[in-house]
């Protein structure tokens, strides 16, 4: 048994080989073969990288999976492909937000998906986070309701402090940049 994710459309709906496959949470799914490419029952060990399937979060929904049996791995990413899978729990945003962060500090050193920033940036408009990591991390929201993941490594490249702030336009405020510690910081147009 294996612990991952799994992204979904809003009906729990998702692409498979053969088509549109129809999930309900707590049911064991079974296939015969696994293969990232083909068939088995995708899922990823690293949820940031469910994003690159099914990225709106307002349309989309995001859940654990307990999966098992044969199972094949991506080479690119932390795609799984398994024979069996089971949905256990959706994730809230804040919930998602903290596995990732949890898959990060416990892989460190692994190419990290996409949406961690390796520069200080701003948050897309039409993005719920930014993800920042670096030695003197700084993010930015573009609007209220945004949240800022900043995540500070040492000198060998180890977590060494990470936060999550909610944008809300009394505390924190959009167009502003903050460090990990949460407070107002100066970051040069050319870090983003």
């Amino acid at each position: 048994m294996r612990i991952a994710y799994k992204a979904f459309n809003a009906d729990l709906t998702c692409t498979m080989g053969k088509g549109v496959f129809q999930y309900e949470p707590g049911k064991w799914y079974e296939e015969p073969e696994a293969n990232c490419v083909k068939n088995g029952f995708h899922c990823a060990a690293n949820p940031l990288d469910t994003l690159d399937y099914y990225y709106n979060w307002d349309s989309n929904q995001y859940w654990l999976v307990e999966v098992e049996g044969d199972m094949d791995e991506d080479g690119s990413d932390t795609k799984i492909s398994a024979t069996r899978i089971r949905l256990l729990r959706r994730l809230s945003i804040v919930e998602f937000i903290t596995h990732a962060v949890s898959y990060i500090v416990e892989h460190p050193h692994l190419n990290m998906n996409c949406r961690v920033k390796k520069q200080n940036s701003k948050a897309n408009p039409h993005d719920k986070f930014v993800f920042v990591r670096n030695e003197a991390p700084a993010a930015m929201a573009a609007k209220e309701g945004q949240y800022l993941v900043i995540l500070k490594d040492d000198e060998d490249g180890e977590v060494q402090a990470a936060a999550l702030y909610l944008v809300d336009g009394k505390e924190m405020f959009p167009g502003v940049w903050y460090n990990v510690e949460g407070r107002r910081t100066e970051c040069s147009e050319k870090e983003t």
